[in-house]
């Protein structure tokens, strides 16, 4: 899916790299700041916490983790190194321990909302997606402006059988990102989960620009006018580099093993999730999706 939302201060949900492993939270980080200033004589959380940043720019991930956890026990109430080693696993890819350290900064500071936020993907990543629709709901009660943007909810409710809010996440989300194959595709695959394909094609929802390969052959099978065989076509277009050429492979297989199973034809779907997963990239939110749907379904990836 498109990320559309953006990087911003206060209570608003933070979107970006985990290379800003200590992005501000709310009013909590910045009083933790101003009470610890840096200072070369004195070391504090907050300077610690800015060699850690620097670490793991280098990509020193030890060193970083090292320096978070002196910062901790500097601070032990302070919830920004919390924050910083709860972002550092999880670009580690060990959401357990990612969302221990986020609880343990909504203990600490129960209004720093931008953490549900968080704390709901690392629940999702792990398979538990009615717990990350609870943590999504608590974010959006907290931060109402965002429900239309709320694109991970909507994939979340699909998890959960709540077909019927599912379709009503992508709706809303239709009015902020129009262009965007990937929501009419999960919004057809609600729709079809309780009234069938052919409902969902009479309900498909338009989008006529995006370009992303092979979103637009995606788009046209989900129509009836397209088959299989030209969305993986599609995916090879042009001789792209091999790395390219994974990623669209795998936007490929996830697609129509979403689509095969909205078809209630559960062999071909295991077998396109099965490279789904074999290709999905490492940093990115649907490569987690696809993950999540074979461990649900119980899917074991299978080599090229």
């Amino acid at each position: 899916m498109k990320q559309l939302f953006v990087r911003r201060l206060g209570n608003g949900w933070i979107q970006g790299s985990v290379l800003a492993l200590w992005l501000v939270l709310g009013a909590f980080c910045a009083e933790a700041a101003e009470k610890s200033k840096p200072s070369k004589a004195v070391p504090t959380a907050a300077s610690i916490l800015d060699e850690a940043q620097t670490a793991y720019a280098k990509k020193d991930v030890s060193q970083a983790m090292n320096l978070i956890n002196r910062a901790m026990k500097l601070e032990p109430r302070n919830p920004r190194p919390y924050f910083a080693r709860a972002r550092l696993h999880s670009s580690q890819g060990d959401s357990e321990k990612a969302i221990q350290d986020f609880d343990r900064v909504l203990e600490l500071d129960p209004t720093a909302t931008d953490v549900l936020q968080l704390r709901g993907i690392e629940r999702f990543r792990q398979g538990h997606a009615a717990d990350a629709v609870r943590d999504f709901n608590n974010y959006l009660t907290a931060v109402p402006n965002q429900t239309p943007y709320h694109w991970q909810r909507g994939i979340a409710f699909y998890y959960t059988d709540q077909f019927a809010e599912g379709r009503r996440q992508f709706e809303m989300h239709q009015t902020v990102n129009p262009q965007d194959v990937e929501n009419s595709a999960w919004h057809f695959f609600c729709i079809a989960r309780v009234d069938g394909a052919d409902k969902a094609r009479e309900a498909l929802l338009p989008v006529s620009q995006d370009t992303r390969v092979p979103m637009a052959q995606i788009y046209a099978l989900l129509a009836g006018q397209g088959t299989p065989e030209q969305v993986l076509d599609a995916a090879r277009i042009g001789n792209p580099s091999p790395l390219v050429l994974d990623r669209n492979l795998f936007y490929a297989h996830l697609y129509l093993g979403l689509y095969f199973e909205a078809l209630k034809q559960d062999k071909l779907s295991r077998e396109h999730i099965e490279k789904a997963v074999h290709y999905a990239p490492k940093d990115d939110y649907m490569a987690s999706v696809a993950r999540v749907h074979a461990k649900v379904r119980k899917i074991t990836s299978k080599s090229k």
